[in-house]
């Protein structure tokens, strides 16, 4: 998505029937389509077409023949056994970057799939998330890992393709959730590495820095970072206990990490005077970064212009969330709807050449599908 976001003409491959599960990871759905499949489809073209026949294996073939970038993201093994893996494909394009996912590598673990429930729980992710200090492990309110994923991904592509610009190469690059997931413990590995412990369960704190949590309003919730002694002084002077910054005991990070459990509570007593928006709007005008918890309908809102609308064929004007990126020397091509299952393939056929009798023949033998909006 991120790619045809740029631009790119992306065709997604689906099996003719079923298509992608997410299109059935509901509910909620508009028109027919799960908000799921929504949420991660807009820009792209799909062709239905049955990889199981000879003759739909031929058609992505050809068409894999004459892309800059094929991507897959079967279980390991699986693209080998359909004859559409890297090497059929190269053979016919070595110019091809040819993009492999999986969930645990195909080198660790060949036969193993993953989804990123299961990848958070097996990266470490889950046990440093969730309430201190005994609580039940708990995983991120989004699918994060797959995100992640898809974002090293088409960087791995991008890069790929700079280099093919280059020395004219083709590449393939494999990329895994748990490598991912590994990758985003950041500082939380680093720390285990470096002790040899297992990290603590912290919460909506942070395990290096105090204060870098929510505290309590009057009416809500606010999230405080004072990342730093500086923010730190000019928090306490804020909420109205300059005394706190000059107190030995918290006077730096080092010592309020040490002597969190003493200074958390003197921070819940004076932030919980005042409503979150009077608390953010102090902050804010102080310096300090600081925000009010938001409900994911109110951030949307609040953030305007965070969301477009597309013409969807059955859904109507349909509302999404907006690409998150922005340059100076263009605008982005504007956001298409997401696809219908099988809603191009008559079109992507007719850009290889096959004539309507012909695609007419495949469709009626169940060798590929269109859509019946």
């Amino acid at each position: 998505m991120m790619l045809a976001d740029l631009g790119a003409d992306v065709i997604k491959v689906e099996r003719p029937g079923d298509g992608d599960e997410t299109r059935t990871w509901g509910p909620p759905y508009a028109g027919g389509e799960a908000a799921y499949f929504l949420a991660v489809n807009r820009s792209k073209r799909s062709l239905a077409v049955d990889l199981k026949q000879a003759e739909g294996r031929a058609l992505v073939l050809e068409l894999c023949a004459g892309a800059d970038v094929v991507i897959e993201n079967f279980r390991p093994g699986t693209a080998a056994r359909l004859g559409v893996d890297a090497e059929s494909v190269r053979a016919r394009n070595p110019a091809v970057v040819y993009c492999s996912i999986s969930g645990f590598g195909a080198q660790r673990a060949p036969a193993r799939s993953g989804y990123d429930f299961v990848v958070q729980a097996e990266s470490g992710l889950m046990a440093v998330t969730g309430e201190p200090p005994e609580g039940p492990p708990a995983k991120a309110g989004v699918a994060v890992v797959d995100v992640l994923t898809g974002l090293h991904a088409a960087l791995g592509i991008v890069a790929a393709l700079r280099r093919r610009d280059a020395t004219g190469s083709g590449d393939r690059i494999e990329v895994s959730l748990l490598d991912s997931a590994l990758s985003a413990l950041v500082n939380v590995g680093q720390n285990a590495l470096v002790t040899g412990e297992e990290p603590a369960r912290f919460g909506n704190a942070h395990p290096s820095i105090v204060p870098y949590q929510p505290f309590r309003a009057a009416d809500g919730w606010i999230a405080v970072a004072g990342a730093n002694d500086g923010l730190y002084a000019r928090l306490c002077e804020v909420i109205g206990r300059p005394d706190l910054a000059a107190d030995e005991r918290f006077a730096t990070n080092d010592a309020r990490v040490r002597n969190r459990a003493q200074l958390v509570p003197l921070l819940e007593e004076a932030l919980a005077a005042r409503s979150a928006d009077e608390w953010a709007a102090a902050l804010d005008a102080a310096g300090v970064p600081a925000g009010k918890i938001r409900g994911v309908l109110d951030a949307l809102r609040a953030a305007e212009p965070a969301t477009v609308r597309v013409a969807h064929p059955t859904a109507g004007e349909l509302e999404l969330v907006a690409p998150p990126l922005a340059f100076e020397s263009a605008p982005l091509p504007a956001p298409q709807a997401p696809p219908l299952l099988g809603q191009h393939t008559r079109q992507i056929l007719g850009e290889l050449g096959l004539d309507p009798a012909r695609i007419a023949d495949l469709e009626a033998r169940g060798v590929v599908a269109t859509a019946t909006a």
